[in-house]
């Protein structure tokens, strides 16, 4: 999405074409970032009790300098920038999650201070976990509104921090797509689970919001219905498959880590839908154990990664049980061997 930003020369896109083409110069650190071997916490601290967030809010003010003036601490009232209290609300939701429904304190799973930069570089067109702390750009205004506006975003982007924590997985090729899915997933849930919204309630958007009027599209990405998000003049189409039989091979985008995670991510829905009721509950049980479990090599596939949740599955469930036979149901739905 950012390259097809960066390419455009019209006088009214040159402004959202610079803004794209500054956040690109941050992708290979970021890359490298969600390649690094994953750190170990403590056994003892992964069985600690969860803990309240420790939240820190900062403000670049346009700069790139990190981590800037620091506006909002745990438990300060709000600040009246609507970016800066977005962001301390949308830290406080993700950590409710994990350790309301996951019994995990915090990113690490060790009780990590949240720290999060906002109003960052100019019009950038971002938000991004660095590997120690979430940094939100204002968007450019044309295309993007500040990335701070969606909860799914912010739960997204501190995914990642979990999985750097957890499995490690590679950011290239089909363990660069689960990278993202797993993002994506754990993204949508703490939206669901701050609106306390059923599978079926739920909108299964990626990003709903982060759109100006000017753009037609709804969000992001689709895990409902991969490729469907948007289509539009200056953005194209969503280009993600939603099964193995439309899987795209491309050397862009680390081998399309954002475009196939369309497929896992309509697994994980598949499964929520065919469950029920709060996907955050079985569904995401399963996804969670599987991240955690310490059985998905850094270079995992699709397949590895599917075998692991129904291993997962049978183990918290059962054999036969209905939730191991979603799992196994999703998969085959597209077309991911197991």
């Amino acid at each position: 999405m950012l390259r097809k930003l960066a390419a455009r020369s019209e006088p009214r896109l040159w402004a959202v074409a610079r803004a794209a083409k500054e956040s690109l110069l941050h992708i290979k650190e970021l890359q490298a970032v969600r390649s690094a071997p994953a750190p170990s916490a403590p056994p003892s601290a992964r069985q600690a009790q969860p803990g309240p967030p420790k939240r820190s809010i900062y403000d670049a003010d346009t700069s790139e300098n990190l981590p800037g003036k620091l506006v909002r601490k745990e438990g300060a009232a709000a600040t009246g920038d609507v970016a800066a209290d977005e962001a301390y609300d949308g830290l406080g939701s993700t950590h409710r999650l994990y350790a309301d429904i996951f019994g995990r304190d915090s990113i690490d799973g060790a009780g990590l201070p949240l720290d999060a930069t906002v109003h960052y570089g100019n019009l950038y067109d971002n938000a991004f976990w660095d590997g120690r702390q979430m940094v939100f750009g204002d968007g450019d205004g044309e295309v993007f509104q500040r990335f701070t506006k969606s909860v799914s975003v912010i739960g997204h982007e501190l995914a990642h921090g979990v999985t750097q924590f957890t499995a490690g997985l590679a950011y290239r090729n089909q363990a660069g797509a689960l990278n993202e899915s797993m993002s994506d997933v754990f993204g949508v849930l703490v939206e669901q689970y701050l609106k306390q919204e059923t599978t079926a309630q739920a909108s299964w958007l990626i990003g709903e919001g982060l759109f100006t009027e000017k753009v037609q599209g709804a969000a992001l990405r689709s895990m409902k219905a991969p490729g469907t998000a948007y289509d539009d003049d200056v953005l194209g189409k969503d280009p993600q498959p939603d099964s193995m039989d439309t899987y795209v091979r491309t050397s862009a985008d680390n081998g399309g880590v954002h475009i196939n995670s369309g497929i896992p991510n309509r697994a994980f829905y598949l499964v929520a839908a065919e469950l029920g009721g709060n996907a955050w509950g079985a569904p995401g049980q399963i996804w969670y154990g599987t991240l955690t479990s310490g059985s998905l090599p850094p270079a995992c596939t699709f397949g590895k990664f599917a075998r692991t949740t129904l291993s997962t599955a049978e183990e918290l469930f059962g054999a036969g049980s209905v939730e191991h036979d979603a799992v196994r149901k999703a998969w085959d739905t597209v077309k991911v061997k197991v």
